[in-house]
């Protein structure tokens, strides 16, 4: 007896949240966040629902972001490797759960919480629990993502996200604030070489015009208010913005703009606990218990609203 398959999108099934103007789209592929907008205005540059995320765009990157050097590193007295999902440069790039089927836990009117279990595999032999909450209010968007440890022993642990935030079409004339100190120097493979503190054009302590400023830079040294750091991109002739923050636990932010040959509709502001390749500096890594004992467990936030 055959069977007809009927045709998927993309990026899956699309859940949709709302609350107080805000409207958010989650998807399956990821549990990547599609859509952000407030009163029709978007937040975030997302993608089309007969599209597949480019460029990363609202990707959830567990259990690390950002890169690994030659996808090799060494845990618990074993060498190890992982797949080069960046082959250009020769990397493991944005953890293993970016392009995995997540599974509904529950969705509300205004909220959606999937889950997905990563499987110990070559080059990361543990295996994760992995949950997100998206929760829209009149506060904006809370992101909650949360990793637990089903492995009889230590596993490493780090996360991030990757949206894309946006006010208008273009960022040229936005004003910029980022609360960082300090920034990474990579190499041409974009891995860290060190730290400097910012200056120039890679310094946004002070509210400014991006203009034809580049960035593909991790951002350190953050200053937490209140328990959150807060980006800022607004446009200083309507006073339309929009706001990232992140919790104590993130002490890093990737922030990438298209090169100024193109069109520049967004920044990617990356919410990161630990910069690329943590996984062989240490840096900020986390390291989640045994299965069942304390520190098996590890929750993270961040969030977006408008200005």
């Amino acid at each position: 007896m055959s069977r007809v398959a009927s045709m998927v999108l993309p990026s899956g099934e699309q859940y949709e949240i709302a609350a107080a103007g805000y409207r958010a789209v989650v998807t399956e592929s990821g549990a990547a966040l599609r859509v952000l907008s407030r009163d029709g205005r978007d937040l975030v540059h997302g993608f089309a629902e007969d599209a597949m995320s480019g460029g990363g765009r609202g990707q959830l990157l567990m259990p690390w972001p950002n890169r690994i050097r030659d996808g090799r590193y060494s845990f618990g007295g074993r060498d190890l490797q992982l797949g080069l999902t960046d082959p250009g440069h020769g990397n493991a790039s944005h953890g293993l759960a970016r392009w995995a089927a997540w599974t509904l836990e529950e969705h509300t009117g205004t909220s959606v919480s999937l889950v997905y279990r990563v499987m110990a595999q070559t080059g990361y032999p543990w295996t994760l629990d992995l949950h997100v909450l998206y929760d829209l209010s009149a506060n904006g968007l809370v992101v909650t993502q949360t990793a637990t440890n089903l492995a009889p022993e230590p596993a490493p642990y780090a996360s991030g996200a990757h949206p894309y935030l946006c006010v208008g079409d273009a960022i040229e004339d936005l004003e910029l604030h980022v609360p960082a100190r300090t920034r990474l120097l990579v190499d041409d493979r974009q891995l860290p070489t060190g730290t400097e503190p910012v200056s120039g054009e890679s310094d946004f302590t002070t509210p400014r015009r991006i203009g034809d400023t580049e960035l593909d830079h991790g951002f350190g040294d953050l200053d937490h208010e209140d328990g959150r750091a807060t980006v800022t991109l607004r446009d200083p002739a309507s006073g339309d913005g929009a706001a990232l923050w992140v919790d104590g636990r993130h002490r890093w932010l990737q922030l990438y703009t298209a090169p100024t040959d193109g069109p520049r509709p967004a920044i990617a502001v990356e919410p990161m606990t630990a910069p690329a390749d943590a996984y062989n500096s240490g840096t900020d890594l986390a390291t989640l218990a045994p299965a069942g004992t304390d520190g098996d467990e590890l929750s993270v936030s961040w969030g977006i609203h408008a200005l």
